[in-house]
């Protein structure tokens, strides 16, 4: 089976991005298929496109990759997104076509990549699978960003359109699954397959972490990794940092890995507040590099902001990567991922928009450290027992396998 698999913002273990296409499309490979991986030139990826071309041919670990010279960066505004997304959806659609592939998957965000997945496939006459990793228009009109009301119907209705046109979709997480169906969907015909845990790249560590970008090796720190965007909330941590300051507690960093739009704000206000001596900024690192780091951190924290749709429909690359880092987790939202934590007892949950209770959680896992390294056994065995890349990559490698001989076999 040749599969077309579009992802706009797709990149390797080379990249600061997450690499579930890569790593899925290795799965395919490994089963007998081939892939075709249609995507953009995205600032957090391993590669961009020289010159004039349109789209760039190259050969990644036996995917054909073909890299569409349309750039996109989180540090970009709304309007500059959407005419990126749109964009890429018409040059990815016409790649589509041209693959003559046997299956369309395309995996969002954006929504508008299921633009180029549904025609395609419609043209060629074969199967289009859909992923949802974020509810979309749900979240953006929830967070305020999409606020014009022909809009928000617009993208209503393309997401009603997309999944309609899908004869399967694999939401990342339980609440993502729902949201589907709420939109009209059948409940059967939807599989949750989460983001995963690279077993093989993120080990824990004892070893000491020296790197001064991340503070001195005797303090108490707390890593971040990932986009500095609204989505993330960081300045709940920046409040949590005051507290601490206003408590005169020292001996504990905060470091945020990672770019976004966000950044220099979040960045201007440690710097006004005086809360420099707590925190450390990094740039983004390769998932390589960060799987040498990351294990040597005390805690990772896991931050968005204080948005219900959250709460069960989103499946962070972040968390899987602490966990399989055998790293406990600080979590400042309810919802699937802190249910985990507390019933696993791998980290600690607080509530959203609470600095003192933060605070407490961070002072709390400092002054008990001899806690932590049971956290951290219980969050890599919990990455071991559900989320090995390995069996959800074999999932999903079945699903493909078997919407392709359901609905394949008439071409």
């Amino acid at each position: 089976m040749h599969v077309a698999y579009i992802h706009q913002h797709f990149s390797t273990r080379k990249g600061s991005t997450g690499t579930r296409s890569y790593e899925l499309s290795q799965r395919l490979i490994k089963a007998g298929h081939k892939v075709t991986l249609i995507c953009g030139t995205y600032a957090g990826s391993d590669a961009t496109v020289d010159g004039d071309a349109r789209v760039v041919e190259s050969d990644i670990d036996g995917i054909r990759v073909l890299r569409v010279a349309e750039p996109y960066s989180n540090q970009m505004g709304f309007a500059r997104r959407v005419l990126a997304f749109w964009r890429f959806a018409q040059t990815a659609q016409r790649l589509v076509v041209e693959s003559k592939a046997d299956l369309v998957f395309a995996t969002s965000t954006p929504l508008t990549v299921g633009i180029p997945g549904m025609k395609g496939a419609k043209r060629l006459g074969v199967p289009f699978v859909f992923e949802v990793r974020d509810l979309w228009p749900e979240l953006p009109i929830t967070m305020g960003i999409v606020k014009n009301p022909v809009l928000k119907w617009y993208l209503r209705r393309l997401e009603r359109k997309i999944y309609n046109a899908a004869a399967w979709i694999n939401a990342l997480s339980p609440g993502m699954k729902e949201g589907i169906c709420r939109a009209g969907y059948s409940a059967d015909r939807v599989s949750v397959i989460p983001n995963a845990s690279d077993l093989d790249v993120f080990h824990p560590s004892t070893e000491p972490l020296t790197d001064e970008r991340f503070g001195s090796a005797d303090e108490f720190r707390l890593v971040f990794t990932g986009a500095h965007g609204l989505a993330n909330g960081l300045d709940a941590v920046l409040d949590a940092v005051a507290e601490i300051k206003r408590r005169g507690e020292r001996g504990v960093r905060f470091v945020f890995i990672g770019d976004g739009k966000l950044k220099p704000h979040l960045m201007e206000r440690a710097r006004q507040e005086g809360l420099d001596p707590w925190v450390s900024w990094a740039s983004p690192v390769s998932k390589n590099e960060l799987a040498e780091i990351l294990p040597r951190f005390d805690v990772g924290m896991m931050i968005l902001k204080d948005v219900p749709a959250f709460y069960y429909g989103t499946s962070p690359n972040k968390f899987f990567d602490y966990i399989a880092s055998g790293l406990p987790v600080l979590n400042n939202y309810p919802g699937w991922l802190a249910d985990m934590i507390a019933e696993h007892k791998c980290g600690t949950a607080v509530p959203p928009g609470d600095p003192v209770a933060f605070a407490d959680a961070v002072l709390h896992m400092r002054d008990n450290r001899d806690q932590l390294p049971e956290m951290g056994r219980n969050a890599r065995a919990l990455a071991e027992a559900r989320f090995s890349r390995e069996e959800l990559g074999r999932q999903f490698v079945d699903v493909i396998e078997r919407v392709y001989a359901e609905h394949g076999k008439n071409r």
